[in-house]
């Protein structure tokens, strides 16, 4: 079988790192809110990628984790007057129900970002220990320009993106909010903000970044290096990128040997967005179509093409 790897941008003979088993980890959804269709389709692309493999004869490990801790969570809690703990419980259960309804087959493990806080803080311990990490007041960086191949999977060069983010920066110096080393660097460590959810860490109470989550549970459910990781296209940068960066410099391996992305979902030729009213939810579609229906739509385009969703379009799939 052969992959379109976005990390070489060639089409590559799959060789797994141990004959007969395969790796696979795909970036879930952060759950504030019912999964939309744009969530749905990396979901039903790889359930069909995993099929295939255990159609094929390999034993597949396929890890999906759930976001369960996130600025929108923690939004959506205040406007509800709740624990964001609860808001991400209840909306990992309506997000199994929306998957299991489009016969998306359960994860070998879904993991969650906020059991997973251990982990977390011994990468980031690693990565101070080996300087490719620094603490400001609270606040714990990771050294974009000290790990040399930093943007190897997005094809974007770092004096580029130094050039875009020195305007920016000069502007968050002057309101003395930037404590940076480098503009380019991320965070992998954040400090706590009143009612926020925290834990209790060596830099003080906070919670980990979004990119150093799925390098943790990417590690513990597969391995060191994976066979291949997974998502939307909108996630190559900077959140794949940050991953790798961030993975091979604390592991010192390879994170992945392949790396596929699907195309974007367009609503009637339009970006979807909640702003624009042309956002929907699997759960309202499915009221509307079979979910089958909605299924066998999402695998009718090359799973790497934009895909266009519209009325007629679904029409089309419910009679094919």
């Amino acid at each position: 079988m052969k992959i379109f790897n976005t990390l070489t941008r060639k089409k590559e003979e799959f060789v797994p790192l141990t004959p007969g088993k395969v790796g696979i980890y795909v970036c879930g959804p952060t759950v504030y809110d019912y999964i939309h269709i744009g969530n749905a389709r990396p979901m039903i692309v790889f359930d069909t990628l995993r099929r295939y493999f255990e159609y094929k004869g390999y034993e597949v490990n396929y890890v999906s984790n759930f976001t369960d801790v996130d600025d929108k969570i923690i939004k959506r809690a205040i406007e509800d007057n709740v624990e964001s703990s609860v808001i991400s419980e209840r909306f990992i259960e309506e997000c199994k129900k929306d998957m299991k309804a489009l016969n998306v087959k359960p994860a070998t493990t879904h993991p969650q970002a906020t059991k997973e806080i251990p982990d977390m803080i011994e990468m980031v311990n690693t990565l101070i220990e080996k300087k490719h990490a620094y603490e400001k007041n609270g606040t714990v960086y990771f050294r974009t320009r000290s790990f040399d191949g930093y943007g190897k999977l997005s094809h974007k060069n770092i004096d580029d993106l130094e050039s875009g983010h020195r305007k920016e920066s000069h502007q968050l110096k002057v309101s003395g909010e930037d404590e940076k080393e480098d503009g380019l660097d991320f965070v992998l460590w954040k400090p706590k903000k009143e009612g926020e959810p925290s834990w209790k860490s060596p830099w003080g109470d906070g919670r980990p970044g979004w990119h150093l989550e799925c390098s943790v549970m990417s590690k513990k459910y597969i391995g060191g290096t994976i066979d291949i990781h997974a998502g939307g296209e909108d996630l190559i940068f900077p959140h794949h990128e940050n991953e790798i960066a961030q993975s091979e410099a604390a592991n010192g391996t390879e994170f992945a040997k392949y790396w596929m992305h699907n195309g974007f979902l367009k609503i009637d030729n339009v970006k979807m967005s909640k702003s624009l009213g042309n956002f929907f939810t699997v759960r309202d579609i499915c009221e509307k179509y079979d979910p089958q229906v909605v299924r066998f739509f999402m695998l009718s385009a090359q799973y790497r093409s934009p895909l266009n969703f519209s009325e007629e379009m679904i029409i089309n799939a419910k009679t094919g």
